[in-house]
């Protein structure tokens, strides 16, 4: 949760169960812990993506039902750009890389102020190194696994140190990006690439 002033507080929960039965448990705790209530917020901000089908639809519903309950307005942000937000000014060129299985990667290329270039992908990761600069920074949780290809293809690759938990940075990155808000409705996930089901036959 951010204010005026930064960062105002964060909570992180550990646990084994799906995270349906205990993010809201979370954020009302949190908002007692301030001595708020959800009404006084003025933006909801959730990432919308890439990311597991269950996980995306968990914490949009989540966000939405909060805002609606509210009265106020939902800010998705895809999750590459809080990534690349997260690393801003480590170098001129960001890759912000997601694990998307497959032998697959989610990404997105960014400028030094986290601004993107080009589209967000997936695909084969030598595809995204291909004709990168000198020096580019990665994150995300498909930089280390893929450190020594990474550094193979790019030389002085950087890696900045950065945790899993994404809401702080959000919570940084959303305030500047409220223009982009709007009503529960129109708040939409970020797949990238369409589901592996198929029809039965009959």
């Amino acid at each position: 949760m951010a204010g005026p002033q930064g960062l105002v507080a964060e909570a992180q929960v550990v646990s084994e169960a799906g995270h349906s039965s205990w993010l809201l448990p979370a954020v009302a705790a949190l908002l007692r812990g301030l001595g708020l209530e959800a009404a006084s917020l003025d933006l909801f901000a959730v990432t919308t993506g890439p990311g597991s089908f269950t996980g995306l639809r968990v914490g949009l519903g989540s966000v939405q039902g909060l805002a609606l309950a509210s009265g106020k307005r939902c800010l998705g942000v895809p999750t590459l750009d809080v990534l690349a937000h997260r690393a801003k000014g480590s170098a001129g060129t960001i890759v912000a890389l997601i694990d998307a299985f497959r032998g697959e990667v989610f990404s997105g290329v960014y400028d030094a102020e986290a601004r993107l270039v080009g589209e967000r992908q997936v695909g084969p990761l030598a595809a995204v190194l291909d004709g990168l600069p000198r020096g580019t920074a990665f994150v995300g949780d498909a930089a280390a696994p893929n450190r020594g290809a990474i550094q193979a293809a790019i030389a002085e690759a950087v890696f900045p140190e950065s945790s899993g938990c994404l809401a702080a940075p959000l919570a940084l990155l959303a305030p500047g990006r409220s223009a982009d808000a709007g009503p529960p409705s129109e708040l939409r996930p970020l797949y990238l690439r369409a589901a592996a089901i198929r029809p039965s036959r009959a």
